[in-house]
This record gives C-alpha cells, structure tokens and sequence, in this order.
C-alpha cells in the first residue's frame, strides 16, 4: 500500500498532530457505539496518535491500534493508558492471521478514504473481515462527495502559538480535484524549515461503499449521519456475516 502522509508520518509534524486537530468530538460517537454493540475488543485501523485507543482502554476494554505511520505511534505510546493498548506497525494486513477474534474494528477520520487504489481497498476490507469474531461489528466514516467540502479546505498562511510557546505557520491548499480524488497539500514552518505534506482522499459513493462491503462478507446494519458533521460524513455500521 502506499506509504503514509509525511504529515504523520514526519516525527516534527506526528507530534503536532493532537495541536492542530485537538477537538475531536467526533470520537464521541466511536465511544458511543463501543457501548451500544457490548464490544470489549476493539481494532483502532489507522489508530494515528491513539486519541480514540487510549480514551477505549482508559474503559477497561482490549484495544489494539494499527498504524502504517511509525512517528504517529511513537506519539500514541506517550499517552496516558498507552501502556494498556497493544501498539501494531502496519497497515491493516498486518494483522492477516493473527487470532483476534475483536469484536469491533474502526476505522475515524479519513482513514477510510486514503485507500485510492481499489487493490489497497479490498485488502484492507479482507483483513478488517480476518480480525473479526463472527458477527462482529465494522464502523468507519466517509465524506459525502455531494457536499463538496474541499472547497473549503484552503487556508490560508496562518501563524500557530504552540504549547511550548513556540510561533509556527501553517497552511493548505487543494491542488487538484479529479473525482472520485481529491488531493490538498499542507505545509508548517518547523524550526525555520518549511515541510510539505501533499495527501489523496477518495470520495466513494455511498452505494459503491455498500456494494464493497456486500462484497468482502459484510452486511450493512444501517448508514448514519455522522454527529459531528450532519449533512458532511455518513458512518457505516456494517457486520461480518
């Protein structure tokens, strides 16, 4: 698969993640169907700095984050209760026949749609199916390609005071939008140094994503409105069959 964005995986930008994205009440809903669906094992696919694997365990549960990003894990392995997740380096086939028998895998954020190629896809659908108990639960979220939100990505050069006092400038610019792709790039000032992340999202239709999943041993239980962005982001509650 390709490798991850160097805005998670530069340790000078992974650790700045949490800084820049710090509200993240949309794992509130992740929270939330953790508790609805009775699941004590749970596989955080593309785990990132662990806000949403910590936040499980800190609950008692058994959680396992995966991320292809190393310095995104290094953060999520500083956090408090990391000690009580197991930490796995990789994209979702790493976990091919390991016997987790989890009860719940998810997959927040844009996770879900960095897997442009179809190829990455289906292989990532195979190996969230392999990590399953029978009847286990699959949740991720994906934008609506009808709202267009791209459109209001671009940000300006804005100046950042970080925790440590710090000043630094970001911004983001969408360079290219050839559907079902989308792509934006990024850049921080670090130290003087200009770094640069160029990321690719695909914008799948939400009857192609029910069809893949039809088609990987899933059956859909039911297409929400994601809390955080109504009318933005769908949330697939889907089940292994």
């Amino acid at each position: 698969m390709r490798p991850p964005d160097t805005a998670f995986a530069d340790p000078r930008l992974a650790v700045l993640y949490d800084v820049f994205d710090d509200d993240r009440r949309d794992l509130d809903a992740y929270e939330a169907i953790v508790d609805e669906v009775g699941a004590r094992t749970v596989v955080d696919i593309g785990c990132g700095t662990g806000s949403l694997a910590v936040r499980l365990a800190a609950l008692g549960l058994r959680v396992i984050g995966v991320d292809p990003a190393l310095a995104s894990l290094e953060v999520a392995r500083s956090k408090p209760h990391a000690d009580q997740v197991e930490w796995v380096h990789g994209d979702a086939t790493v976990l091919d026949g390991r016997p987790v028998g989890a009860d719940l895998a998810v997959m927040t954020g844009n996770v879900a749609q960095v897997f442009v190629d179809d190829a990455d896809w289906s292989a990532t659908l195979d190996s969230v199916r392999g990590c399953l108990r029978n009847e286990g639960w699959f949740v991720f979220e994906t934008r609506r390609p009808q709202a267009r939100d791209w459109e209001h990505w671009d940000i300006a050069p804005t100046s950042v005071v970080l925790p440590s006092g710090e000043r630094t400038v970001v911004s983001r610019t969408v360079i290219a939008v050839e559907p079902p792709l989308v792509t934006f790039e990024s850049t921080t000032v670090v130290a003087g140094e200009q770094v640069t992340s160029a990321s690719t999202l695909r914008f799948r239709e939400p009857q192609e994503i029910e069809d893949d999943l039809a088609g990987h041993g899933f059956r859909v239980v039911e297409v929400r409105e994601a809390p955080d962005r109504p009318g933005k982001e769908l949330v697939f509650v889907a089940r292994r069959g």
